[in-house]
């Protein structure tokens, strides 16, 4: 099973997930093509609404507890979608017959207990993080830097979120105008590069110049945001351009005296 921020990897498919009200939600349509072994994803989608049709007929309130959250889609832009927690999940899963309803329970129970396990314990989420890093073959050296990155984009979405952007979308485009500056590329052109899938996490492949420019980049922005005041994303893609051409900067010198290129198709996929 493999964790990234909003997907995780069962043995059948790819489960995008958010965290709301204080619990996991995940998406249905992705949960029904496991259960129905269906990868096209117009067809697990019919296979829901003709699920739905029919379980409001009965006067069952599953569908009554399900939500719309936004969630990134396969051309990685934000739509609502209809999600429900570890609880509504476990009804639905008894009202699609297939074998791999028994493996999925057990899989959303683990996930969920972890999470809370997390909230209490915060550090075991660090552990397990630097656990999942160094099997992957990751170097101490290279965990060391891809946590103090995480702790410095934390600090900027902290910032962000006290500031009136919003979660998603707002933070997709502020982190997205970041990185062209300092990278030359967007995000996307980026993981293109990498050879890296929706479900692989960008900043889990790079290499040690990416990680450190791109926390600089976040840092500059932060600061920079802060002696603004920037509120909201209009004013806060100020400090995004100017922090992201920090970095720029600091990549051309180094590139300058190495002869080589920061930004490269390197990836840790095995």
């Amino acid at each position: 099973m493999r964790n990234t921020k909003n997907i995780v990897s069962f043995e059948h498919g790819d489960v995008r997930k958010i965290w709301h009200n204080n619990e996991w939600y995940f998406s249905i349509i992705d949960i029904i093509a496991i259960l129905t072994e269906q990868r096209n994803f117009k067809k697990a989608k019919s296979y829901w609404t003709t699920l739905k049709g029919r379980l409001k007929k009965e006067g069952s309130q599953l569908v009554t507890n399900c939500d719309q959250l936004k969630m990134q889609s396969a051309d990685k832009k934000m739509y609502r979608t209809d999600v429900a927690n570890t609880e509504t999940v476990l009804r639905l899963i008894q009202s699609v017959p297939s074998p791999k309803a028994e493996p999925l329970k057990l899989w959303l129970a683990k996930v969920g207990s972890e999470r809370i396990a997390e909230i209490q314990d915060p550090a075991q989420g660090i552990d397990r993080a630097r656990a999942l890093w160094k099997k992957h073959g990751r170097s101490e050296k290279w965990i060391q830097q891809r946590m103090m990155g995480q702790e410095t984009r934390n600090k900027l979405t902290d910032y962000w979120k006290d500031h009136d952007v919003k979660e998603g979308d707002e933070y997709a485009i502020l982190t997205n105008i970041i990185h062209q500056e300092w990278a030359d590329v967007s995000v996307q052109k980026h993981k293109a590069l990498k050879k890296l899938s929706r479900s692989n996490n960008l900043r889990d492949h790079m290499n040690e110049a990416e990680l450190i420019l791109t926390a600089l980049a976040e840092l500059s922005t932060r600061q920079i945001a802060e002696n603004m005041n920037a509120v909201g994303l209009e004013r806060n893609t100020i400090p995004a351009k100017k922090g992201g051409r920090v970095a720029k900067n600091a990549r051309k010198e180094l590139e300058s005296q190495t002869g080589k290129s920061v930004v490269n198709g390197q990836n840790f996929l095995k």
